[in-house]
């Protein structure tokens, strides 16, 4: 573990210093990124505002470098977010604001569960919201060079929502990727999906009415289906074409009906036999020599779309565990 952490910082200084041999420091790519904003619309008086303080965060580079994802396997992954203290601290969150949370669960025809297990994961209820600048880690990652398009357009986007009043630069502050809010919204989700639903005029992400109602929108308009399965933990026969297995969440392949796939799986299924389902055997890209076959899971169009909120295998497992154990709770 030290050692990659002192890779990771190596990198990160070797990351420096390639931009800066081809003339870009960090003050020069605000300069050329400034030419881009106000082309894009952004006034120069936002723009000034807003990044005068904008900074290099090497710590940003090493968490990109070194998320869980890239390297816990599934059992690991998963308890740790859906453990009994979790589920407790979520029955409690809810007891509290049961009101707001039944209302939302109502008017969007998304489940409270789901809404309490992505807030849970995200954000453990509200309790760890991130202290990162936001500005300063989305210009860190727009001027590195591995995902700098993404995180060029979302810093643009949360410039554009500043400048039309509809977030408030000064509470900017949330996780190392600029996500922001009690279900840790990036400025792109902000602006399609959030919800201003106390009609102060503001969107208010860290607040339970804004933060649930923008939440439980982007899950129906992403076509959420209420109390649908999302995934089913299988075992796989010997004989199971390695090439229908997915091992990555970059995109989930071959789908097919489940009756295609009855005959690679030892447990007898009651699903209709006609429902749509994908094979995934998280642990094979991740843990050194692992049994490719194992764990592995059927996984449901739900689950697939919890994978546009994060697309990480093990988040959406997580997410769809722990909302089951708040579905045998409440």
């Amino acid at each position: 573990m030290k050692i990659n952490k002192i890779l990771l910082l190596v990198s990160t200084y070797f990351i420096f210093i390639i931009n800066t041999s081809y003339g870009s420091t960090f003050e020069d790519w605000k300069k050329e990124f400034k030419i881009l904003a106000l082309s894009k619309g952004i006034s120069e008086n936002t723009f000034k505002k807003v990044m005068k303080n904008a900074k290099f965060l090497p710590k940003v580079i090493e968490y990109d470098r070194y998320q869980p994802e890239f390297y816990e396997d599934t059992k690991t992954y998963i308890s740790k977010r859906t453990s009994k203290k979790k589920v407790r601290s979520g029955l409690n969150y809810y007891k509290n604001n049961m009101e707001i949370i039944n209302l939302i669960d109502k008017n969007f025809n998304i489940e409270k569960e789901l809404l309490l297990a992505l807030m849970g994961i995200e954000t453990n209820f509200g309790s760890y919201l991130g202290k990162m600048d936001i500005i300063s880690s989305l210009s860190t990652l727009s001027f590195d060079k591995r995902r700098s398009k993404f995180f060029t357009n979302e810093l643009l986007t949360v410039l554009k929502l500043i400048d039309q009043g509809i977030v408030d630069p000064n509470i900017l502050y949330g996780s190392w990727a600029g996500a922001f809010g009690n279900f840790q919204f990036m400025p792109s989700t902000i602006e399609k999906y959030a919800i201003d639903y106390n009609n102060n005029n503001l969107i208010e992400l860290k607040n339970n009415s804004d933060s649930f109602a923008s939440a439980a929108n982007y899950l129906n308009k992403m076509g959420w289906k209420k109390n649908e399965p999302c995934f089913k933990k299988v075992t796989l026969k010997s004989d199971v074409p390695k090439k229908i297995l997915n091992t990555s969440a970059r995109k989930i392949k071959y789908q097919k009906k489940l009756k295609h796939y009855k005959k690679y799986i030892s447990e007898d299924l009651d699903y209709d036999d006609n429902v749509k389902i994908a094979i995934i055997t998280p642990d094979a890209e991740i843990v050194d020599k692992a049994n490719i076959n194992d764990p592995a899971y059927i996984v449901f169009q739900n689950y697939e779309l919890i994978l546009k909120w994060n697309r990480s295998l093990r988040f959406g497992l997580a997410v769809c565990t722990l909302k089951e154990k708040f579905r045998n709770e409440l």
